[in-house]
């Protein structure tokens, strides 16, 4: 019986040894399994969050968790704020892409993000550490957005004056969306969401893009941002640049090559 019980547990003992092995083996195989990151979209002013639905439809369809923010265009400070605190409910790594003054907002959110591991910048304003939107348009002669806005008062929260900006409905479609069908700019110039006027002379706080690597789309027919701006700054921040013969809100009109861009940036974060 001794010498039975010993066969035994040497015979366990090889088994246990062989099974242990082989399960590290297992392990070590699939230890570090990649996982996609969500991708966080943020519209600019004089749209909302409707604007990437074709966008959405395509990277869900990549498997992708996407969430399309409502960006409140109540100043820089706050709208920043609003997305980091969003960002804070999302496990694990983000792709942040804004459009318009959206990058504005991504370009401040990530640097209190950590979990931002890419920006996307869509026809985007993409600031410096103390510029705004006004700098940049300033700078690069050509938007058709000074001329297009129509200022409505409003009385703020705390009982001061503001301004919301809209653009004008017979100027929207030729200022926004050049290349979206007449039927379709004239409902997104119905639906736009106005943006409090003094956001655009909202100095930037942070310039995320020095240090979380950007993708930037150029839409060369754009009269919003003119493309010599969207050049600069895709250069400046060291950005993975493609063009794209679009209009400004190439979200609605080439969703294809949008989510291609947002695409590209979410494989860097899986396989780094």
């Amino acid at each position: 019986m001794k010498i039975n019980r010993t066969a035994a547990t040497i015979a366990a003992t090889t088994v246990i040894a062989l099974a242990t092995a082989t399960l590290g083996t297992g392990a070590s195989a699939t230890s570090s399994p990649q996982v996609k990151p969500t991708i966080v979209l943020v519209h600019g002013a004089f749209a909302d969050s409707s604007g990437w639905n074709d966008v959405v439809q395509r990277l869900q369809a990549r498997g992708y968790k996407v969430v399309a923010a409502a960006n409140p265009l109540r100043g820089l400070s706050s709208d920043s704020a609003y997305v980091a605190e969003l960002l804070k409910g999302i496990t694990g790594p983000v792709v942040l892409a804004g459009h318009s003054y959206g990058g504005e907002v991504i370009t401040n959110a990530a640097a209190v993000s950590p979990q931002v591991k890419a920006l996307v910048y869509i026809a985007a304003i993409a600031p410096d550490k103390g510029e705004s939107a006004n700098d940049v348009l300033g700078r690069f002669p050509g938007s058709q957005l000074p001329e297009s806005l129509n200022p409505v008062p409003y009385t703020r929260a705390d009982g001061t004056a503001g301004a919301d900006l809209y653009i004008k409905p017979d100027k929207f479609r030729q200022a926004f969306a050049g290349d979206v069908p007449a039927w379709k700019a004239s409902v997104m110039a119905a639906t736009q969401r106005p943006i409090e006027a003094s956001s655009l002379g909202d100095r930037s706080t942070y310039a995320a893009w020095q240090s979380i690597p950007s993708w930037y789309l150029v839409a060369q027919q754009d009269k919003a941002i003119p493309p010599a701006a969207q050049r600069f700054m895709a250069e400046r921040a060291g950005a993975h640049t493609v063009e794209v013969d679009a209009a400004h809100a190439a979200a609605v009109s080439q969703p294809k090559a949008v989510s291609g861009i947002i695409l590209d940036a979410a494989e860097s974060v899986r396989t780094n």
